[in-house]
């Protein structure tokens, strides 16, 4: 059978630099007191959301090495568990009497781990990231291994088929809502199976202090690039886009610029429409492109340089004069036509 050497381990270590806030902090220690229990953990939530980070941060927690899955659509049980794979070849050659020569061959099919049975068999800790990209059968496998602590191995020789669960094996999964793209609904009996934590965007202190230590901006600029959006996030089609990853692609462009977030800069300007545009598009109104008069002005709003305040930029158009809520009432009347 297949060892941990044949294995892509990883070793995550604690860090640091991890951004822990309460509502980062609170989530670990209830994942934790659920593993500690016995239980799988299942972190749930929109794209965006720091679901993998998550799990990430509580693998490095337990302090085992890690067996990372992506979920694939093209997965079946073979691919978590492992299957006989080539074949082993030994030959006898018997030359006891000279003038006779007796040759004896013997041809046998090798079984072969795969990583879901290297984890259950050394006791790693599992991430099955977007597991349920893989179809529901082929997860099958695992409502024995998170119940019994048995892991069925079809392809062994009788009698050793069965494969007892290492007590230190610890699985932890993360999904994306059901109606993303080539997302699968799963198996209740498997959810019944494990504790899940929806996850959702952090609040405002733990993104800007995201958004702060993975750019080097000064803090105050990474709040102003968080406000607006998160602002623009609440006034959009279905409030889940755009997520922090957005906050990251602005600040650490303008970091490595050099240059101050500021409203007045066009180039500041350009970059957030070419990071947040695909969401503005979705927001239109008699053929007008009111998500990106929006943005323009969330940008002045939350991103103009203090002495620059004073002044606010001129809108002419279709609600100029109006104030972003007035605005943001045209664009949800849009987004229901």
């Amino acid at each position: 059978m297949g060892s941990p050497s044949e294995l892509t381990l990883l070793s995550l270590d604690k860090s640091s630099s991890f951004i822990e806030t309460p509502y980062v902090k609170d989530i670990t220690e209830r994942a934790l007191e659920y593993i500690h229990a016995g239980y799988a953990v299942h972190f749930c939530g929109p794209a965006g959301t720091g679901k993998t980070v998550m799990a990430m941060h509580l693998a490095a927690q337990l302090g085992r090495q890690v067996v990372l899955i992506h979920g694939d659509d093209e997965f079946g049980s073979s691919d978590l568990v492992g299957s006989q794979s080539g074949y082993r070849t030994s030959s006898v050659l018997d030359n006891y009497i000279s003038s006779v020569v007796k040759r004896e061959e013997r041809v046998s099919r090798q079984w072969v781990d795969n990583r879901l049975t290297s984890a259950c068999k050394y006791g790693f800790t599992l991430i099955y990231d977007e597991f349920t990209r893989s179809r529901p059968e082929a997860n099958n496998v695992l409502l024995s291994v998170l119940e019994e602590r048995l892991l069925n191995l079809p392809g062994v020789h009788k009698g050793d088929n069965l494969l007892q669960v290492h007590p230190n094996f610890t699985a932890i999964f993360t999904s994306n809502p059901e109606e993303y793209a080539g997302v699968h609904k799963t198996q209740d009996a498997l959810l019944d199976r494990m504790f899940t934590l929806r996850i959702d965007h952090p609040d405002l202190d733990t993104e800007v202090r995201v958004t702060q230590s993975s750019s080097g901006l000064p803090l105050d600029q990474a709040r102003a690039i968080v406000s607006m959006v998160r602002a623009f996030r609440d006034f959009g089609v279905n409030n889940s886009r755009p997520t922090i990853r957005a906050c990251l692609m602005i600040a650490r462009v303008m970091a490595a610029r050099g240059t101050p977030v500021d409203a007045a800069d066009p180039r500041f300007r350009q970059l957030c429409h070419d990071v947040i545009g695909d969401e503005c598009v979705k927001i239109r109104h008699d053929d007008k492109d009111l998500g990106g008069q929006m943005l323009d002005e969330l940008i002045d709003e939350h991103c103009r340089r203090p002495a620059a305040r004073r002044k606010p930029r001129a809108v002419k158009s279709k609600t100029a004069g109006k104030s972003s809520k007035e605005t943001a009432k045209v664009m949800a009347k849009a987004g229901n036509a």
